[in-house]
């Protein structure tokens, strides 16, 4: 018989990668016993990422949510384990070095035992202060490598950033393949490196099913000596999630490995009720092409989580290409050919900007580059000239050092437009915040919170958390469920436009000041599509731009805080002086 493996269920993660939401606090405490009943799970993840920020949105508080779903694990005996983005902490920008050390003593308060650290460019300087906070505070730091496949991604390398992070206090390394592109050879080689040198250093895998290759690479880091393999289960397992634990299980003890037992009518169980949970509202919200593996994803390396924005994306953008190469009397491109040039552009750029992994939040940094490319040479005009500012903190080195060496095209381009290239320490760029935030707490009445968790809640995420305490959050998540509620009516065969109708006669149309074409804003935290209906705006903030034909990028602002019922426009459009764009809503108006 060969080693034991143990199995960590990727609870959060699966839901993230399927889908905008995840289940709430009275569905966690639901599903947290069935799990348990399982027998099968040394360890489950919890929380971490956007877990909380999903729960500000839905209006629940997001501690409660936590110390519920940890609560039965730890009284079980089974570890629990968060996400933790390093620098960026729970959140997609950086986070101030006060705010995430009071993060690892709220975390282990509220009964999270390991926290799994990463760096989207493996900058052992963004990942080695969250191992000393962890340490501080009781956790077991795991630290992680984000595996992606290029000419500088090798065994070699990810070692040498391994003897780093273990040698600052790491007890755990894991191997995020979070695109699933990592070759199993390689992966095998690298465990095997680490294992050799540090025996006593536990090893979890996590790979993604998207193109393939995952039931492979974990056969490969256990046979060279991987301890933990992330797994999923049914109906959200697969596509561009998790293998799901039968099929891990079955290969596993066929290999002659000692896997644990799986107590299958708890299973169909937490089957059962995860589907009841899609069914409920999650399902409104989950992609279908996220059910689907693609070997395109060796191509560009994206992670399978991003391709249901992505998917967005391109549709947001189809129209308005064909319509310009229309106009220039050349052939239209059907949505599978776009997808494909995306890919490509995507493999053009990725090396030009210093290989950073396609992880959150650079994976979406290289893909708005790259749309923002295709959309400016079907125009005829150049790469690089729609770069947003979170991008250029990346290319300067404010967010770490990049693995390669940028091309001299950008250097020159940075440099054109007068910025500076930084090596400090990127923590140093974001200084200390806490005490402002107290000064919040206290001017607006609002409690810290048991071990100041609710401090660390407004610190981490801000806006989400005023919405939160403001109800603002509650009233728009139900405001969207009933919208997609709406759009899977229309889906079943109700009318569309009387629906549109009904809600216009109640707002106000924002219209095009000048002829052009429309560009909805490119953030980071979300698809470069137009704003999601009920998205709030306060008056004056720009909403959208338009490129006009003497070439200047015009904005387009917000006629009053309100919120956006209606989008008339898509990406990249063109369109005339006094078109409606969209139609907007106050907020004291009910939609």
């Amino acid at each position: 018989m060969k080693k034991r493996i143990n199995f960590s269920l990727v609870y959060r993660d699966m839901w993230q990668s399927s889908g905008k939401y995840q289940p709430r606090i009275d569905q966690l405490e639901r599903i947290a016993p069935v799990i348990i009943d399982m027998g099968c799970f040394a360890r489950v993840e919890t929380n971490g990422g956007a877990f909380e920020q999903v729960n500000l949105l839905y209006g629940e508080n997001p501690n409660k949510a936590v110390r519920a779903f940890t609560k039965p694990f730890n009284e079980a005996g089974i570890q629990t384990h968060m996400l933790d983005r390093g620098l960026n902490g729970l959140r997609m920008y950086p986070v101030p070095a006060d705010v995430r050390e009071l993060m690892y003593k709220v975390k282990k308060a509220q009964g999270v035992d390991i926290t799994r650290i990463f760096c989207g460019l493996n900058d052992v300087r963004n990942i080695i202060p969250s191992i000393k906070y962890a340490l501080n505070a009781g956790m077991i730091p795991q630290a992680s490598l984000c595996i992606t496949f290029s000419p500088i991604h090798t065994v070699e390398y990810y070692t040498d950033i391994a003897d780093q992070l273990i040698q600052a206090g790491a007890k755990e390394i894991c191997l995020k393949d979070m695109a699933g592109i990592g070759r199993p050879g390689m992966l095998g080689k690298l465990v095997k490196n680490i294992k050799q040198k540090y025996p006593d250093v536990l090893i979890q895998y996590h790979g993604h099913s998207g193109p393939g290759l995952s039931m492979a690479s974990i056969l490969e880091v256990c046979e060279n000596g991987a301890d933990i393999i992330d797994v999923a289960i049914e109906p959200l397992s697969w596509g561009k999630v998790h293998p799901d634990v039968i099929s891990v299980q079955a290969m596993l003890k066929d290999e002659g490995f000692e896997v644990p037992e799986i107590n299958m009518k708890a299973y169909m169980k937490a089957r059962s009720l995860n589907q009841e949970f899609v069914d409920d509202f999650l399902g409104y919200f989950i992609d279908p092409t996220n059910k689907h593996t693609s070997s395109l994803l060796l191509k560009c390396g994206l992670p399978g989580g991003m391709m249901g924005s992505m998917m967005a994306d391109l549709k947001g953008v189809h129209g308005g290409i064909n319509m310009i190469l229309k106009s220039k009397n050349e052939p239209e491109v059907t949505l599978d050919e776009l997808l494909v040039q995306l890919f490509d552009e995507v493999e053009y750029v990725w090396p030009k900007l210093g290989y950073p992994p396609l992880v959150t939040p650079f994976s979406q940094y290289v893909k708005n580059v790259a749309l923002m490319n295709l959309m400016q040479m079907v125009k005829g005009e150049g790469r690089w000239t729609m770069i947003d500012n979170y991008t250029w903190d990346m290319i300067l080195g404010k967010s770490g050092k990049l693995p390669g060496k940028l091309d001299p095209e950008i250097i020159a381009l940075a440099k054109e437009k007068g910025y500076q290239f930084t090596d400090i320490n990127p923590q140093d760029n974001y200084p200390n915040s806490l005490d402002a935030y107290r000064k919040e707490m206290d001017d607006n009445g609002w409690d810290y919170g048991q071990d100041d968790e609710e401090l660390f809640e407004l610190a981490m995420h801000d806006r989400q958390y005023r919405d939160y305490k403001s109800g603002v959050a509650k009233k728009r998540f139900n405001e969207e469920v009933e919208r997609a509620k709406d759009a899977s009516m229309v889906v079943k065969g109700f009318s569309e436009e009387d629906v549109k109708k009904m809600k216009r006669a109640k707002a106000d149309p924002v219209k095009a000041p000048n002829n052009g074409q429309i560009l909805w804003e490119v953030s980071v935290e979300g698809p470069s599509i137009p704003p999601q209906i009920g998205t709030k705006f306060k008056e004056g903030d720009v909403f959208c731009y338009i490129s006009t034909p003497w070439g200047e990028y015009e904005k387009i602002y917000a006629p009053y805080e309100g919120y956006v019922i209606d989008i008339c426009a898509n990406q990249g459009e063109t369109v005339q002086k006094g078109r409606v764009i969209a139609y907007f809503q106050r907020e004291n108006k009910a939609l």
